[in-house]
């Protein structure tokens, strides 16, 4: 292997690889409202969410504490990005003026089907072959960053419930890593998965 040379770099986002990820609450109106994001990760069946204070998900899990993590597959790429520039904050925040629009049904807007969720009042999008339903726990709110334009927030939620595509499933409760192709945010990319290259010796299938 040839030696690595580096060189430091102030690069202007740090989204490196991580799940997209579609969250759904709902307003004091009973209003649903679907949020594209990029930065969650798993402890146990705790997630943590990075969401920016003035977004519309934000202000909903805010005030009606739940909400539904779903995972969308590679495929609904498309999707996805058909509501990224789209909020549902209303007046539209400054710093996504002129950038974003308004859209008061991302479901239709991004072609996507509302699901009755078992446990909490926001929906689950039926395209997503995984679903999560949470809870509110805490808030660290993040005042400092150099290059977020607004506040933004660490959410903790607990998982309560997991939905997930029957064909998905292995031996009743494990995930089959052979055929969940996540949607990938790569440095501003949308990416699959390749091919498989080994298993941690945790592996239980």
């Amino acid at each position: 292997m040839d030696k690595i040379k580096f060189k430091t770099v102030e690069p202007k986002i740090l989204y490196f690889g991580t799940p997209v990820a579609l969250i759904t609450t709902i307003d004091i109106d009973g209003n649903a409202n679907i949020g594209p994001m990029s930065s969650v990760w798993a402890l146990g069946w705790t997630l943590m969410l990075g969401l920016e204070m003035e977004s519309k998900t934000y202000q909903n899990l805010m005030e009606q504490k739940e909400c539904v993590i779903n995972f969308p597959p590679s495929s609904l790429f498309k999707h996805v990005e058909k509501i990224a520039n789209l909020t549902g904050a209303n007046p539209i925040p400054d710093y996504k003026t002129g950038r974003y629009q308004y859209d008061a049904d991302k479901f239709k807007s991004g072609g996507f089907t509302s699901l009755k969720s078992e446990l909490v009042k926001p929906p689950r999008i039926a395209e997503c072959r995984l679903q999560f339903e949470a809870v509110l726990k805490n808030i660290l709110k993040i005042n400092d960053d150099p290059v977020e334009a607004s506040g933004v927030a660490a959410v903790e939620v607990r998982v309560v419930k997991v939905h997930a595509d029957e064909q998905l499933i292995v031996d009743g409760k494990h995930i089959d890593p052979q055929k969940w192709n996540p949607l990938i945010y790569n440095f501003r990319h949308y990416y699959g998965l390749g091919e498989e290259l080994g298993k941690t010796f945790k592996a239980e299938i």
